[in-house]
């Protein structure tokens, strides 16, 4: 892997891993953070995250 490689893969574990955390709580399973890997699904999530009323929200 050269460097360009390596930087890509820092890349997506920058995008993936706060993603992984985040989607449970909000009730999303954790899996769904690996589809952030592809072109302009992170958006999409941060939109549905924004939007999706959260567990504690009903108070």
């Amino acid at each position: 892997m050269g460097p360009s490689g390596l930087i890509l893969l820092i890349m997506l574990v920058l995008i993936v891993v706060p993603f992984w955390k985040i989607l449970p709580r909000a009730g999303i399973a954790s899996w769904v953070a690996l589809f952030a890997i592809l072109p302009f699904v992170p958006f999409v999530l941060l939109w549905v995250l924004a939007l999706k009323k959260w567990p504690g929200d009903e108070a």
